[in-house]
């Protein structure tokens, strides 16, 4: 089962952003996401919409490793950790969406002008680290966890490497990693440690 520490972080903001229904990110602190079991549905505060789309958890990191069976197999430095959720229904476009918003999205300081969310990972020249990970695709069916919206693996191990070479061409191969052992992915831990420098500014965002 995958672990995540999130070392010396004690608050966290979380803010989230919908493919399908594109709507304005909520307020932080506020409870973003509540799982409808079947129809796959979540709420957005009052409001309830269906989501049927790629997901992708987005962490600003120090640096984070994957280890499988006491074996490092992967790592990067500063960067954006991100954890793929790959749906039964995903296709090129949502693929294209999520390489796109994750590679454009300003996370980090301009150290030139002082601006807190200014640049992005390329712009930084940073690394991206992509981790496929059907439990974001997760329901409970009674008290059991129930994946059966998620890609099949057969069907997410070719998604999950054309996802990873998209993102390798739209930035550089050098600076994104995710060449991991897919079979280990449900039995690996990934250790984090966040930012210290801008430790009061850290988010979680969902795509």
């Amino acid at each position: 089962m995958c672990s995540i520490d999130f070392g010396i972080m004690q608050f966290q903001q979380r803010i989230t952003f919908n493919r399908e229904t594109k709507q304005r990110p909520l307020s932080p602190g506020r409870s973003a996401i509540v799982r409808h079991r079947r129809t796959n549905r979540v709420s957005f505060g009052r409001r309830k919409q269906t989501i049927v789309a790629m997901r992708a958890v987005v962490q600003r990191v120090a640096s984070a490793s994957v280890e499988v069976e006491g074996r490092t197999v992967s790592a990067i430095g500063p960067g954006l950790l991100v954890l793929v959720g790959l749906h039964e229904t995903d296709v090129e476009s949502d693929a294209e969406y999520i390489c796109r918003k994750v590679l454009n999205m300003r996370l980090f300081p301009n150290d030139n002008t002082g601006k807190t969310w200014d640049q992005n990972v390329m712009q930084r020249n940073y690394e991206v680290l992509l981790v496929s990970q059907f439990t974001l695709y997760g329901v409970l069916k009674g008290n059991k966890p129930d994946f059966h919206v998620a890609m099949p693996p057969n069907a997410a191990k070719t998604f999950y490497a054309s996802l990873v070479e998209k993102f390798q061409k739209s930035y550089r191969i050098d600076a994104v990693k995710g060449d991991l052992p897919f079979s280990s992915l449900s039995k690996c831990e990934i250790c984090v440690s966040v930012d210290r420098l801008y430790r009061d500014n850290t988010y979680i965002f969902l795509l």
